[in-house]
């Protein structure tokens, strides 16, 4: 009885198998929600930051802080603004780490707006919504790109929902006034 006891004591209890299969319930979890949201983090991701590059390394980190804390994650309904939180506050870093140089952004041309080309229409639009200020900005693509509720962009943002309804609105506005202003002005050179 004794040896027993020793070996018990040297190789410690058996273990059970259950960790085993949270690990393993964990991991396909992980999986899934990977398989459901790479696609928008890195669209998301590109859209903050306009490189291939940086994008995949920003969503490479969001997976990896997600992995880390997935057992934060209480409610599977919200893993997509859970998992864009964690992009944006890995975009934030980013630009604490790093001091890049300013450099003068070319306006695109009114040329795009009216283009029949869908991938220029889409640039000029992406320009005057870059225009607006990142109050502005983030909520209404959120909104338009992500698909994301007035609700769940609050909680991304970690705003009172009736303040992200106004910027909103106030977004829809200022975007509405630029291509007033726009028009306005090709109008007064062609007349």
């Amino acid at each position: 009885m004794e040896a027993f006891v020793a070996i018990i004591d040297f190789f410690g209890k058996k273990k059970s198998e259950r960790p085993v299969d949270l690990d393993m319930d964990r991991q396909r979890k992980y999986e899934a929600l990977v398989r459901a949201y790479h696609r928008d983090l890195y669209r998301y991701a590109y859209w903050l930051c306009k490189d291939p590059t940086i994008a995949e390394d920003l969503v490479q980190e969001t997976c990896l802080r997600a992995w880390k804390s997935l057992d934060s994650l209480q409610d599977d309904k919200a893993a997509k603004s859970w998992l864009i939180t964690i992009l944006r506050r890995e975009n934030a870093r980013r630009f604490e780490r790093k001091q890049f140089d300013l450099v003068d952004i070319d306006d695109h041309s009114n040329e795009a707006k009216v283009s029949d080309d869908p991938h220029h229409q889409s640039e000029w639009v992406h320009a005057q919504i870059m225009k607006l200020e990142v109050d502005y900005r983030e909520p209404l693509f959120l909104q338009v790109v992500g698909g994301f509720s007035g609700e769940e962009i609050s909680q991304i943002l970690e705003l009172n929902k009736n303040t992200v309804m106004t910027r909103l609105f106030r977004a829809r506005n200022q975007l509405k006034e630029m291509l007033d202003s726009d028009d306005n002005h090709k109008g007064a050179h062609n007349g």
